[in-house]
């Protein structure tokens, strides 16, 4: 199995940002054309980018212009998260263009919802798990539920999820490293493709998680932004 290095861009009031935890008081801005920005990591060699309407998140208007332009600009696949939490935001974002939607707070919350989406949209809805000490966050991590995260990665995988995205949100904008025995148990678990999320600084930090067997990649964003990591040079060491 490839493991890929998956460059993020978030998307708030049309700017591309980074925010540290996920806190919407902690954020950074690193360009007002999120388009452009996904052009120029489809230049550099990614091979799938990832995608986040924060103000959909927050529960804000969406972003939705922005993200049809830039799902019309690239060519290489896409997956699209943000506040999805009904079928018809996940039909939304796939007719716009995204090959995946990514669903979240309401994959905790309604068992059901996940089984929904997942049948009626095979193989195009990627969970994305958020964890606190092993717990499952919701609601743009404002609140932590008492649910193991490894319980929800299990029920998701038979309900059909096509991957699960993993984040510790402790970790998440920060660039101390992931938490690199807490996803190689999700990965352990899933039985189905599963990407990391959250805490990457260095190149190194990219090789310990291509190590782990079952992890299909990692969602990069801040580190990429300042310059920490450098995506060319990253797949090539990684991957090469």
């Amino acid at each position: 199995m490839t493991f890929e290095i998956v460059p993020a861009v978030d998307i708030r009031e049309g700017r591309c940002v980074r925010l540290r935890q996920g806190k919407a008081d902690a954020e950074t801005v690193f360009g007002d054309d999120p388009v452009a920005m996904a052009e120029r990591w489809e230049s550099e060699g990614a091979a799938r980018l990832h995608v986040v309407d924060l103000d959909g998140a927050f529960g804000q208007p969406r972003q939705t212009a922005v993200l049809r332009r830039l799902l019309a600009a690239v060519s290489i696949p896409v997956e699209v998260g943000g506040g999805l939490r009904t079928v018809a935001d996940v039909e939304t974002v796939l007719d716009a263009g995204a090959r995946w939607a990514i669903i979240g707070t309401r994959a905790a919350l309604d068992p059901a919802f996940v089984g929904l989406v997942c049948g009626r949209f095979e193989d195009r809805v990627i969970v994305g798990i958020d964890a606190s000490d092993g717990r499952v966050a919701v609601d743009g991590w404002k609140r932590v539920l008492d649910l193991d995260a490894l319980a929800l990665v299990r029920d998701v995988a038979v309900a059909g999820a096509a991957a699960i995205i993993y984040t510790d949100i402790a970790r998440d904008g920060m660039e101390t490293g992931p938490n690199v025995w807490s996803t190689e148990a999700v990965a352990r678990a899933a039985g189905i493709p599963v990407f990391a999320s959250g805490g990457v600084g260095s190149l190194e930090d990219i090789r310990q998680l291509a190590g782990i067997a079952g992890l299909a990649g990692v969602v990069v964003g801040r580190a990429l932004y300042t310059g920490a990591v450098d995506l060319r040079r990253a797949m090539a060491q990684t991957l090469g």
